[in-house]
C-alpha cells in the first residue's frame, strides 16, 4: 500500500461526472504527477485529496487515516501541505518575517500580531526560520519585502514556510505557473533537493511537460474524470491512449 490511497472515488456536480471510479496509490517518498487535458478532473481530485471536497462515493486515505471531512488545520496536523498556483505569502512583511510566522504558530498554535516584537528575541525561533531560508537558498534575501521578490523566489519563500510544518505529503498545484524558464528550472532543482533531503512524498498537477518529466517518477493521466493510464515517464510520452487524449488520435 502507498502512503496515499484513493479508492473508487466518484464525484458529480449536477449532471457533470467530474470524477469516475478513480483509484490511485502513491508510493511513500515518491514524486507522482497527475496530468490531463483541461476539464479532466485534476483540480477536483486534488481538492478531494485535501478534504476540501467530499466524494459522492469512495475513500481517500493518507498514512492509514481518512482525509474526508477534515478541517484545514487537521489536514496540516496529519502532515499534508498544499501549494497553490499563486504563492501564498505576506507581501508587506520581510522574507524572514514570513517564515518566522509559521515557526511561531507551530510552537504555540496561533500567531498574535501583538506578540510579534517579544517573539523576535526568542533565538530558537529565529534560528529555525534562518535554517529554513538557508535550505531554500533565500537567507541572503531575509530582509527584503516579500512583495518585491520574483515569482520564483516567492515560491521558494512559500516552500520554506511549508517546510516549517515538516509535511510528509506535499501537494503542488502548477508550482511553476507564470514563471520564466530560468525560475522554472530553479524550482525544479529546489523540489528535487527537498524530495531527496527530506523524503517528502510529492503529488504534482502541472501542464508544463518539461516540469513533469523532469520531476515525476510516476505519472497518472486523467481524461474525462477517470484515470486513462499510469506508468513511468519514459513510457507515457508514446502511449497511444495518451496521444489520443491529447492529440485526438493515436500514433
Amino acid at each position: 500500500m502507498g502512503i496515499l490511497e484513493v479508492k473508487d472515488v466518484n464525484k458529480r456536480f449536477g449532471g457533470l461526472q467530474a470524477l469516475g471510479d478513480v483509484n490511485l496509490s502513491i508510493a511513500e517518498n515518491s514524486v507522482h504527477a497527475i496530468i490531463g487535458p483541461n476539464g479532466a478532473g485534476k483540480s477536483t481530485l486534488l481538492n478531494c485529496l485535501v478534504g476540501k471536497l467530499i466524494p459522492d462515493t469512495g475513500s481517500v486515505m493518507f498514512d492509514g487515516q481518512s482525509v474526508l471531512g477534515r478541517k484545514p488545520y487537521e489536514i496540516n496536523q496529519m502532515g499534508i501541505s498544499r501549494v497553490f498556483q499563486t504563492p501564498e505569502i505576506f507581501g508587506d512583511l520581510t522574507v524572514f518575517e514570513n517564515v518566522l510566522i509559521p515557526c511561531f504558530a507551530k510552537r504555540d498554535g496561533a500567531f498574535r500580531m501583538h506578540a510579534y516584537e517579544p517573539m523576535l528575541a526568542e533565538r530558537d525561533l529565529v534560528a529555525e526560520a534562518e535554517a529554513m531560508l538557508d535550505e531554500v537558498d533565500m537567507l541572503a534575501k531575509r530582509d527584503m519585502l516579500a512583495s518585491y521578490l520574483s515569482r520564483g523566489d516567492k515560491r521558494r519563500l512559500e516552500m520554506a514556510m511549508c517546510l516549517v510544518q515538516q509535511p510528509k505529503l506535499l501537494l503542488l498545484d502548477e508550482p511553476t505557473a507564470g514563471m520564466s524558464r530560468a525560475d522554472t528550472n530553479n524550482t525544479i532543482d529546489l523540489l528535487k533537493q527537498i524530495n531527496a533531503k527530506r523524503d517528502i512524498t510529492m503529488v504534482i498537477i502541472e501542464h508544463d511537460m518539461h516540469v513533469v518529466f523532469s520531476l515525476a517518477q510516476r505519472i497518472t493521466v486523467l481524461a474525462q474524470g477517470s484515470p486513462l493510464v499510469e506508468d513511468a515517464p519514459e513510457r507515457i510520452k508514446g502511449h497511444p491512449k495518451v496521444q489520443e487524449a491529447y492529440l485526438g488520435h493515436a500514433a
